[in-house]
């Protein structure tokens, strides 16, 4: 079984920077893609704010590029998202997702995980 715990949500002021951490646990497989979702409050979508591949390349949405920067440690199993200049609109529950390959050939295709989210809030 896999695991995706993040850590490092927090209330902080407008400005001001955080660094959340999401780190995936288990046994025998191969992450392919990681990525951060956040859920604002009182709706059900995820917006995705970035994702990062294996070999490192990223993408951002327009509402975060410039602000929020994503990185991966491989060895680890990690994500990370530092979030700079943060804004009262930011204030929501960011979530880790990993899209990844198990190594034993009974598990075909990729599967995909998620953590149970951290909570950041930015006050005015």
């Amino acid at each position: 079984q896999v695991q995706l715990v993040e850590s490092g949500g927090d209330l902080v002021q407008a400005g001001r920077s955080l660094r959340l951490s999401c780190v995936a646990s288990g046994t025998a497989f191969r992450i392919v893609d990681m990525s951060w979702y956040r859920q604002l409050p009182g709706t059900p979508r995820r917006e995705l704010l970035a994702s990062i591949t294996s070999s490192g390349k990223t993408t951002y949405a327009d509402s975060v590029k410039g602000r929020f920067t994503i990185s991966r440690d491989n060895a680890e199993n990690s994500v990370y998202l530092q979030m700079n200049n943060l804004r009262p609109e930011d204030t929501a529950g960011y979530y880790c997702r990993a899209d990844l390959i198990f190594d034993s050939t009974y598990y075909e295709g990729t599967y995909t995980y998620w953590g149970l989210g951290t909570q950041v809030t930015v006050s005015s």
